[in-house]
This record gives structure tokens, sequence and C-alpha cells, in this order.
């Protein structure tokens, strides 16, 4: 048994690693909140972009936007991933670039290559160690997602496939449902899937003047949508963030006051042993006199 002096020490370190994790849990759980305001306020901008360019795609039939056309062949795709720049946030990260992973090996199996833009240091690290195609990045972003940041590294794949150099570009990132409840998600982002530009059904039959033309504002608005999809799942994943850092460090809270419990109990014993074999030895010693 360890004498109660290391006991002593080790309760020390806990209780004071304790004090930290009780404030990252409250700095987490602040920053949560404001992430889920921001999250939830980005969201009328991107329906309203949504809304306008599905309109404008119905009524100009004759004209259909690269991103809205999909290829006969996919040989080449491009992976948007968005992970965040720290850790201490339970599976969060885990989750999405094992979902990844799973991906690019079915991909791979598919005979397609794989060219990844990485949003957030640690899916950088990640993907730089897995030896990948890496052809944009970002990191740094802070608690606070900027446009400007995002629009470099995510205009590369556009321009890519624009191009013709990328047949398909996936968005990988981890939706917010709740406090307790977090999902890693990849989904389709070029060509644009049908389902994202269906109008709202409250809108009635309206119409626009155009300037310059229609074919103009529709590829401005498509490009502007994108980009709206990617800055909303940054959003997202900062607010799943900050909501699996305030769980994790919850759990650590409470596992240091448990480990104080167990190394309290023990060094009460060992205590308690030191006494009953100080008056063993005086009562030894008396008896000896």
């Amino acid at each position: 048994m360890a004498s109660s002096k290391e006991i002593r020490t080790k309760i020390k370190s806990v209780q004071g690693t304790r004090k930290i994790t009780k404030a990252m849990e409250m700095v987490a759980a602040a920053k949560m909140r404001k992430a889920q305001e921001r999250m939830r306020t980005a969201r009328p901008y991107g329906d309203k972009i949504r809304n306008i360019a599905a309109h404008l795609a119905r009524a100009n039939p004759e004209y259909r936007h690269p991103f809205l056309i999909p290829r006969e062949q996919l040989r080449r795709a491009g992976l948007i991933t968005v992970t965040t720049d720290k850790g201490l946030c339970g599976g969060l990260n885990t989750n999405i670039l094992r979902a990844v992973t799973i991906k690019l090996r079915e991909l791979e199996t598919a005979g397609v290559e794989a060219r990844l833009t990485a949003i957030g240091n640690k899916g950088l690290v990640f993907m730089q160690r897995l030896g990948a195609n890496i052809v944009s990045q970002v990191t740094h972003l802070g608690d606070r997602p900027h446009m400007d940041k995002l629009i470099g590294p995510v205009k590369i794949q556009l321009d890519a496939y624009a191009a013709g150099e990328i047949d398909a570009v996936y968005l990988a990132y981890t939706t917010f449902i709740n406090t307790m409840k977090q999902e890693p998600v990849i989904e389709q982002l070029l060509p644009l899937p049908a389902n994202r530009l269906e109008e709202d059904s409250r809108d009635y039959s309206w119409d626009y003047l155009y300037e310059p033309d229609a074919q103009t504002v529709l590829d401005e608005l498509l490009v502007r949508y994108v980009e709206a999809i990617v800055f909303q799942a940054v959003a997202e994943n900062m607010a799943s963030e900050q909501s699996a850092k305030m769980v994790a460090m919850k759990a650590a809270t409470d596992n240091a006051k448990k480990l104080i419990d167990d190394l309290q109990l023990s060094y009460n014993k060992a205590r308690q042993a030191a006494i009953t074999q100080e008056l063993s030895e005086i009562v030894g010693g008396a008896a000896a006199l």
C-alpha cells in the first residue's frame, strides 16, 4: 500500500485536475449556447438562396448549371472534411474520421481517385498520416466560423468540379442533433441532389426581374448556395464540438470526484494502519519494560 504522503499528493493532484475540468465544462457550456445560436441564425440565409435558385432553375429549363448536371462516370471525387482544431471533445473527431476512412476505402475499391480538403487541424493531421491527396486546407478557425477563411479552400474543389477535373464532391461533418447527441454525416455536395433545390411549399407564384440576366444570377447564386452549405456544416460542427466538450469535461469531473473518494478511503486506511502499528509498538514496548 502507498504511504499516506503519496496518497495525499495524488489527492491534491486530482483535485487540481478536477478544478480545471470543471472550469472547462462551464466554458464549453457558455460557448455551446453561442454556437447553437450562430448555427440557427445561418439557416434562413441558406434557405432563401435555395428557394430563389430553385425558382430560377425551374423558370429557365433551357439552361442547366454545371453544379446540377450529374456526370456519366465517377472517376475522381473531392471530399471536404470538417473537424475541430482542438481535442478534449470525446469521440467527435474519431467518429467522423472513421466515416471518412470508410468512404475513402469505398472510393478506392471503385477505382475513384480522391482529392481532399481539410477544414480543422485534427482532420488535416489525420489525412497527412494517412498519406491522402490534400489539395487545400484551413485551420485555426477559432470559435466563430468566417466565410472569408472558408471560401478559398472550398473554391478549389468547386473550380475543379466546374472544370471537369473531378466528377463529384462530398461533404463530411458532424451534425448537431441535441446536447447529448451528435452524428457524423457524409453527404453529396456536387452535383446538387434534386431534393436540395426543392422550393418551399409555402411560396406562391412569383417572379423576379433579373439583372443582368437569369443565367448570370443563377451562376452566382448556386456558388453562394454551395458555400452557404459548407458554412452551415462548419457551424453545425462547432456546435457539436462544444456540446461534446461539455459532456466530456463533465464526465472527467465526475470521474475525478470518484477517484478522490477512492483515494481518500485509501488514505484513511493507510492512516488507520499507521496508528494501529504505533499503538502496537507502544504496547509492545510497555510490556517489555
